[in-house]
C-alpha cells in the first residue's frame, strides 16, 4: 500500500455505505479501485474486513474491531493537517517590506512574485520603487534589491547577477556628427546624457572602468530619472551610458548603436539582501527565497 492514509478513507466509506459503487461515488474514484485498496488492505492485515456476495456486503467480527481504530486514526491525522495548515497560515500573516530599483522591469517581477505568493492571503507586500537605499531601520525594510558595493556583514546577501553600462547612441544622432573616433573624439564633440544622484542634485560621474572616466564637454540633458535619459539617447539628443539589460532591446532592434564595443566597462554586482536578525519571521524568509528564484531566472532569461 503506497497510500495507507486514502486506504483507509475508503476502507471507513466502505463501511458506511456497504457498497462498492456509492462509495466510489462519494470519493470520486471508479469501483475496481475501491476493490483493489480494500483486497490490498486485506492483505497487509492478513485478515478479511467484510464479507460478500452478489447482493450484500457486511463487516467481519474483525472489520468490526478495526473500523473504530480506522476512524481515530484518520480524525487525528485530519486534525495534525488543519493544525499544520493553520500555523503555516499564522507564520505567513503579516506584512513584508521590499525596496527594489525603480525600473520598469518590475511589472513582471512582481506579476511572479504575487502569483507566487497567492495562496498566502493574509500576507501583505509592502513594495517601494526608489533608486535609493532605504535604511532597513528607518524605513523598516525587510529585504531589498541593489546594484553596487555589497552591504557589510549585518546583511544576509544573495547575489542575482553582474550589470554594466553599454555606452550607446541612436542611429539619427550618428548620422549626425558621424561615428567618433575615439573616446576623446567622443568626449570633445558629442552631446550626454547625465544621470543626477538624487541625494546630492549633482550628476553622476561617467566611469567606463577602472583605469578611464568620461569627461565629456557637453551635457545636452540630465534626469534622476534613467528611462527619461533613455529617452532623450533615442531621440538623438545625446550619447548615454544605458544599463545593460534596458539597453538590449533598443539595440536588437536597431534603435540604438554600441560604441565602442572593444572597451570592457566595469559591472557591478546585482543582489538581494535582508538584515541579519537572531529571529526572521518565516514570512520574510519565504518571499526573499521566492524573490531570489524569480529574479535569478528573469536575469538568465535577459541576459545580455
Amino acid at each position: 500500500m503506497n497510500n495507507r492514509f486514502e486506504t483507509l478513507k475508503v476502507f471507513c466509506s466502505l463501511a458506511e455505505t456497504l457498497q462498492f459503487k456509492e462509495t466510489a461515488h462519494r470519493l470520486d474514484v471508479s469501483p475496481p479501485v475501491v476493490t483493489r485498496l480494500i483486497a490490498e488492505l486485506e492483505a497487509y492485515l492478513d485478515e478479511p474486513l467484510f464479507q460478500r456476495n452478489t447482493r450484500q456486503v457486511h463487516l467481519t467480527d474483525f472489520g468490526e474491531q478495526f473500523l473504530p481504530k480506522a476512524r481515530q486514526l484518520l480524525a487525528d491525522s485530519e486534525q495534525l493537517f488543519t493544525l499544520s495548515k493553520q500555523r503555516v497560515a499564522e507564520e505567513m500573516a503579516g506584512i513584508v517590506r521590499i525596496t527594489v530599483p525603480s525600473w520598469r522591469i518590475n511589472d513582471a517581477i512582481l506579476a511572479k512574485l504575487l502569483t507566487a505568493l497567492s495562496s498566502y492571503p493574509e500576507l501583505i507586500i509592502d513594495w517601494r520603487d526608489d533608486m535609493n537605499k532605504l535604511d532597513s531601520v528607518a524605513h523598516r525594510i525587510d529585504i531589498g534589491l541593489r546594484i553596487g558595493l555589497v552591504p557589510d556583514p549585518n546583511f544576509i546577501v544573495r547575489n542575482i547577477t553582474e550589470i554594466g553600462d553599454v555606452l550607446v547612441a541612436s542611429p539619427t544622432l550618428l548620422v549626425r556628427l558621424g561615428e567618433p573616433k575615439s573616446l576623446e573624439d567622443l568626449e570633445q564633440r558629442f552631446p550626454f546624457v547625465a544621470q543626477i544622484n538624487p541625494v546630492t542634485g549633482r550628476a553622476w560621474h561617467f566611469p567606463l572602468n577602472q583605469e578611464r572616466e568620461l569627461k565629456p564637454h557637453h551635457i545636452r540633458f540630465q534626469s534622476t530619472d534613467i528611462y527619461s535619459g533613455l529617452q532623450a539617447v533615442l531621440q538623438g539628443n545625446a550619447v548615454g551610458l544605458i544599463s545593460d539589460f534596458i539597453a538590449v532591446p533598443y539595440l536588437q532592434r536597431g534603435e540604438l548603436c554600441q560604441l565602442f564595443k572593444e572597451i570592457e566597462i566595469q559591472k557591478w554586482p546585482l543582489f538581494l539582501y535582508r538584515p541579519y536578525e537572531a529571529i526572521t519571521p518565516k514570512r520574510v524568509l519565504k518571499v526573499f527565497e521566492v524573490l531570489e528564484g524569480i529574479l535569478k531566472d528573469f536575469f538568465e532569461e535577459n541576459k545580455y
